[in-house]
């Protein structure tokens, strides 16, 4: 094991895909149908449209952000700096808690699905070989990471496109069955704009959001890309599309051919619109492509979570034993650790399913959009330390869009998690999130601030 250097081998066509693709999983595949059945045919498209915006706000700021500051762990290392250590420490510990709690439902998820195939192995059983799968994915090198997620990202997309282009071709009458004949769009319109009300819609955005996250993993591959510069802008511009074309028209075709009060919340509705026209084994084909895309999410969370633990190591705010990497540059014992962490949330899924899981992942999945409410936060004030130090010809985009641009995404994100208050489903997430934000905090105050001081001794929280 060697001092923590990471090695620079992500290309920008790897950068672009997971950029691309790294937000298309189970909330577009799965939870659509929640969305659609909730807030109507326009009103899901319009929580979508409205998602797409903040998201792509968001990923302006980690655009410019990681281009100026290329450092892996990204948005954690850009609060730190610019906002504060216990903001950056917070930032950090929500993203690792969030994917490491994904990895266990993932591996839980993937199971379920094999079951479809072959009922009589138990879903630990092919969770554990998932797991393996995924750890030889990541333990030899970012650039296997990378071309494998590449791949596994690239059937997802291909899946799209293919409903995108079958979607048409029913809307217009092209392709029909005894189910979708004169289809067309009328379906948006006849039950009213808003069949459960305009509150449905504000509801059901925290569902949209999280949809939409894990956009942001491609700012932690910044600190080893190739050419950070040239492969996040690029990126940035694929998902820019990617929001606009398979999430927003997906969502449209959807609510277009599947009347809201029929979108079965428990059968992805792509499932629904193939079996309409008769396509065989249309459940099995789309069972496929979630799987490929519960493995794609778990591969990236596993990178996702190391490169956090590890740049918290490097950081000086946990061991510094994480911050080591074996010859290829891979942070082993973070890696092993974040392993550790999914398996435990795995078997916590099954030994405390009614309490200590439940609350875990109620945690974890408000914390994407805290993640994205500092990202937001670092931006504007990344702006302000440049208008202090003259240095604003720096600055990416055009003078007219700060500080509208870094508060516009801060504002958006943060009503986000207040509009859950709105949602009794949902309430609860935000209410087990007040104690873990205290318990972070004070764990930082405590260890770097309070005790330091107590015994006349001061700590180097970060490293130059």
């Amino acid at each position: 094991m060697m001092a923590g250097k990471l090695k620079r081998a992500m290309t920008a066509r790897q950068i672009q895909m997971i950029g691309l693709a790294s937000g298309i999983g189970t909330g577009l595949f799965l939870s659509s149908a929640y969305t659609i059945h909730t807030a109507g045919a326009v009103g899901t498209i319009l929580a979508y449209s409205v998602g797409a915006v903040l998201v792509y706000l968001v990923m302006l700021s980690v655009a410019e952000l990681s281009i100026a500051m290329p450092q892996t762990g990204a948005f954690h290392y850009h609060a730190q700096k610019l906002i504060g250590p216990a903001t950056g420490f917070f930032v950090a510990i929500s993203y690792w808690l969030t994917w490491t709690i994904a990895l266990g439902s993932e591996f839980t998820a993937s199971g379920i699905i094999m079951q479809r195939w072959f009922p009589n192995i138990p879903v630990w059983a092919f969770s554990g070989v998932f797991l393996v799968i995924i750890l030889l994915s990541n333990i030899f090198s970012v650039k296997i990471f990378g071309e494998s997620e590449y791949w596994l990202a690239a059937i997802k997309v291909v899946a799209i496109v293919a409903f995108l282009i079958i979607g048409v071709l029913i809307l217009t009458g092209r392709l029909h069955s005894s189910q979708t004949q004169h289809v067309g769009f009328q379906n948006i319109f006849s039950h009213g704009i808003f069949p459960n009300g305009i509150g449905a819609v504000f509801t059901t955005m925290l569902a949209v959001n999280f949809a939409f996250s894990g956009t942001e993993l491609m700012a932690i591959t910044a600190g080893e890309a190739a050419d950070p510069s040239r492969a996040i802008a690029k990126a940035i511009k694929a998902v820019w599309w990617r929001q606009v074309i398979f999430f927003i028209g997906s969502i449209t075709i959807l609510a277009a051919i599947i009347p809201y009060e029929k979108a079965a919340v428990t059968q992805s509705p792509f499932v629904t619109v193939f079996s309409m026209i008769g396509i065989p084994y249309a459940a099995d084909i789309m069972n496929f492509v979630i799987l490929t895309g519960i493995i794609s999410m778990a591969n990236s969370g596993l990178y996702a979570s190391t490169r956090m633990l590890w740049s918290l190591s490097h950081e000086g705010l946990i061991s510094n034993k994480f911050e080591k990497v074996n010859k290829n540059g891979i942070p082993i014992r973070a890696l092993l650790a974040s392993l550790v962490g999914g398996i435990l949330a795995l078997g916590s899924s099954f030994m405390a399913a009614g309490s200590l899981y439940l609350i875990l992942v109620e945690v974890s999945g408000l914390a994407v959009v805290f993640v994205w409410v500092a990202i937001s936060w670092s931006h504007y004030k990344y702006y302000q330390l440049l208008k202090r130090e003259k240095r604003t010809q720096e600055l990416r985009y055009p003078k007219w869009a700060y500080p509208l641009l870094p508060l516009a995404g801060f504002i958006g994100s943060s009503l986000s998690i207040i509009l859950v208050i709105f949602d009794p489903d949902q309430r609860a997430a935000l209410l087990w999130s007040i104690p873990f934000i205290i318990l972070v905090y004070g764990y930082y105050y405590l260890k770097f601030k309070w005790w330091p001081k107590r015994h006349g001794s001061t700590v180097t929280v970060t490293k130059k």
